[in-house]
């Protein structure tokens, strides 16, 4: 079996460049300094139109195909180990030395690869610029556990919430819906196949145990109160230093699938002045540098809004957020190179964005279990902004519609 340290070596890696037809030779040599777009799926294909058009040459590295490495603006793709491996992080480093790197920006798109980048972050920065947190902040905001202990010292409102610690209770004093979610989110949904667990009976937890959660143990989740679903997930976005936050944008999901608790596949611009009042007094306590998104649900029993989660990197609908008029990876860009802090400006409000491909199947979904009607779904239709689909780089969205089934088998 070969070494998976000597399969990545700088010849090899070279094999899996994809360059553009005009571009085979020169672009890579340019003195100006790129951005390495850390998985190349809807986000990271938004990253590189958005970094691209600006003239910043952008490389594009996935574990798999991806449709960001079709667009024209993806001067190179290599494909690489799995995020959470350490493996990655010495690719890299190859890729820096066989290429002459040194100073690109890297931006993920992926939880994995943000873990991994906060844990080589030392010998990482001394090649590429990173604007990945340290360790003790990832570990602070991905472990679930923490991110709520943390939020409920800053008298910040989360979903009513039990954290077993010695055994899997068969009763918790919660009202029943329930929610049983990972503390580690990716980690728990590639081990049980579930983001969350909806029970809607106490026999359903005594019975969970022996079946869909069979083997799990206390540390990897937490339960919580389901809030009911009169409203939606809202994603306030941010680009902070040191807990000040200096620019901001908010998205609602108006679709996403799985029904519940699932991954946008519709969303609009909004602008909610208490989750944004929560969010500044979140990534103080934090001391958050870098771009994040902070989800919150509204509970309709008490009209406060509840902490979700956050994620620290960019998210899948962030080339919404570029629509609207804030560019978040050129503010990254930016900031990174010469220290400039963006101005928030006002954006524009009621933007729908939508992936055809994904909300299509689960608008019909959503109809058929009478969640929606026909009319107010092709209400978002009459003026959207599609996931894939730019004018003046047209592969990535018929690409997409060919690598759908494998994007389905994956994730």
């Amino acid at each position: 079996m070969n070494n998976p340290r000597e399969s990545y070596s700088p010849k090899v890696i070279k094999s899996y460049s994809r360059f553009n037809p005009k571009s085979d030779n020169c672009k890579l040599t340019t003195s100006k300094k790129g951005v390495i777009i850390i998985e190349g799926h809807v986000q990271g294909l938004a990253n590189t139109r958005l970094l691209g058009k600006k003239g910043i040459p952008v490389i594009v590295v996935d574990k798999d195909d991806c449709v960001a490495r079709y667009s024209r603006y993806c001067q190179a793709y290599y494909k690489c180990p799995d995020y959470l491996s350490d493996d990655f992080a010495d690719f890299l480093l190859r890729l820096e030395q066989a290429f002459g790197l040194k100073d690109w920006l890297l931006l993920p798109s992926n939880d994995h690869a943000v873990h991994t980048i906060a844990r080589h972050k030392k010998r990482l920065a001394e090649r590429y610029k990173v604007i990945t947190e340290d360790l003790d902040m990832i570990e602070k905001i991905y472990n679930k556990k923490e991110l709520l202990l943390l939020a409920q010292a800053a008298d910040i409102p989360i979903p009513e919430t039990v954290m077993p610690v010695a055994e899997n209770p068969t009763e918790v004093d919660l009202r029943y819906p329930i929610l049983i979610k990972g503390n580690q989110g990716l980690s728990f949904y590639k081990r049980f196949k579930h983001k969350a667990l909806m029970l809607k009976t106490p026999q359903d937890l005594s019975r969970v145990w022996d079946t869909e959660l069979k083997g799990a143990l206390p540390d990897e989740y937490f339960i919580q109160e389901v809030i009911p679903y009169e409203h939606k997930t809202v994603s306030v976005t941010v680009f902070a230093q040191k807990g000040e936050i200096h620019a901001y944008w908010m998205g609602v999901k108006l679709r996403e699938h799985p029904i519940t608790f699932g991954t946008a596949t519709c969303c609009k611009s909004m602008f909610e002045a208490d989750m944004l009042d929560l969010s500044k007094n979140l990534i103080q306590k934090l001391g958050f540098t870098g771009v994040c998104e902070i989800e919150w649900l509204r509970d309709s029993r008490d009209g406060i809004p509840k902490l979700i989660e956050i994620n620290a990197r960019t998210w899948l609908w962030v080339g919404l957020a570029g629509h609207c008029g804030i560019d978040y990876p050129n503010m990254i860009y930016h900031y990174v190179h010469e220290g400039v802090l963006p101005q928030h400006i006002d954006y524009k409000l009621d933007t729908i964005w939508l992936n055809v491909y994904t909300d299509l199947v689960y608008s019909l979904k959503r109809v058929i279990k009478r969640m929606e009607s026909p009319k107010e779904i092709l209400r978002s239709y009459k003026s959207f902004h599609e996931a894939t689909w730019d004018i003046k780089d047209p592969v990535p969205f018929f690409k997409y519609a060919m690598l759908l089934g494998r994007f389905v088998k994956n994730r």
